[in-house]
């Protein structure tokens, strides 16, 4: 991605930036969705990931707007909240930046470890698991090797291919029964995740420098990229709510309740030789260039941080800090594949990529017809997430396999 524009034409380097976003967008995100939105069931699902893409496509366009608006070659989101915010905007942006970037290196740890145990069927320990996953792709994430970015289409087209072929045999192992299954209560559950699996908005400055700040062909790349991401997302959540029983060992409240990626229990579910190396190579390559991108995301972050607002410069301390609080979260409590990917969508992302953005663009200038028609529902939406998810972790709020209480009451429950 480097020296793309300095090779090809606008239509190949556009081609590109949307294979760019597209590998970001197919991440641990996906991996979650089917277990988490296969409570609420499929038709709920769908309404919510369209709306919820709808929403972060439009956010995604704003804060571009912002970055061609400065045409800086670094652009961070804590100095553009400072503009809006003062101090304190800046200062909730970096904390939200490092719960996404933070909790993100922790869901891919987690969920390759529960995906390379699932494929070994070795009894070793989950720790040792977790460091033979961490140290090499690590290693390759702090070297940054530029070969590495010019493959990234490489990758896609091996995701999409993976993508292709597990939909393709999961679609002869669904039960079209499970599609009636409906329980709209149980969709505020699955929102954060499907703000997850649709997030890409840590990479839109760099979008933005590829694409020369042209607006236009911006708009149009992170469009496309939505619609692609839309449609993985809506086929992955067919195939997995299809195939998978609500309960029983493969089934989605264990899942659940286990916090597993949804190929673990796919794999067993779908009676297909070739699906389970498949389905492994699909997940780990998505994970691993996930990893990668957001790696060098938050050591350039700690760098910035250390360097402009602490005045300390070190790269082996910078090193440390991206890397060992996510590892260490992992190794402590290695079970956290869907709780970690709920956190960081209903906290980090919603308030740094979806409240934010929205507010901003209530300052421009525009017609109240534009502001009661995108940006006010887009902000009830992102702040109905973030309060549902703040009242779960303050336990008002309880999730259980089937069942979504109030701590004092029961609020409403699958019949």
């Amino acid at each position: 991605m480097a020296d793309l524009k300095d090779k090809n034409t606008p239509v190949f380097l556009m081609v590109m930036v949307i294979c760019f976003i597209t590998g970001n967008l197919i991440g641990a995100g996906i991996l979650g969705l089917p277990i988490k939105t296969g409570m609420a069931g499929l038709l709920p699902s769908l309404v919510g990931v369209f709306l919820v893409s709808c929403a972060m496509f439009f956010t995604a366009f704003i804060l571009a707007k912002e970055s061609v608006g400065t045409r800086q070659e670094v652009f961070h989101y804590p100095s553009l909240y400072q503009k809006y915010f003062g101090s304190l905007g800046k200062w909730a942006a970096t904390a939200a930046n490092l719960v996404i970037l933070y909790g993100s290196l922790l869901v891919y740890i987690t969920g390759a470890t529960a995906i390379i145990i699932m494929f070994v069927k070795v009894n070793i320990p989950r720790e040792l698991i977790i460091l033979l996953f961490f140290l090499p792709v690590t290693a390759i994430t702090i070297a940054n090797p530029k070969s590495l970015l010019k493959c990234n289409t490489f990758f896609v087209v091996l995701l999409l291919i993976s993508f292709a072929l597990i939909v393709f045999m999961g679609e002869g192992h669904i039960n079209s029964q499970r599609f009636l299954r409906r329980d709209w209560a149980m969709l505020p559950a699955a929102l954060p995740i499907i703000v997850m699996a649709a997030n890409f908005h840590s990479i839109i400055p760099t979008v933005c420098k590829h694409l020369d700040w042209d607006l236009k062909r911006i708009f149009i790349v992170i469009f496309f990229a939505t619609v692609i991401g839309f449609i993985m997302n809506a086929l992955w959540i067919e195939v997995g709510i299809g195939v998978l029983p609500l309960s029983g060992n493969n089934g989605i409240a264990n899942a659940l309740e286990n916090n597993l990626p949804a190929t673990v229990p796919l794999a067993h579910a779908v009676n297909v030789p070739l699906f389970l190396p498949v389905s492994v190579i699909f997940a780990l390559v998505a994970i691993i260039t996930s990893y990668i991108s957001f790696g060098n995301t938050t050591i350039d972050f700690i760098d910035d941080l250390m360097t402009n607002h602490f005045k300390f410069k070190s790269r082996a301390l910078t090193i440390a800090f991206a890397f060992i609080p996510p590892l260490a979260v992992a190794l402590i409590y290695p079970n956290v594949f869907l709780s970690a990917l709920d956190f960081v969508g209903g906290i980090g992302v919603v308030i740094l990529f979806g409240i934010f953005p929205c507010i901003i663009s209530l300052r421009w200038r525009g017609g109240f017809f534009k502001k009661a028609v995108f940006i006010i529902p887009a902000l009830v939406l992102f702040i109905g997430i973030l309060l549902f998810k703040g009242q779960q972790e303050a336990g008002m709020s309880k999730i259980k396999p089937g069942v979504e209480y109030w701590t004092n009451f029961r609020f409403f429950s699958h019949r």
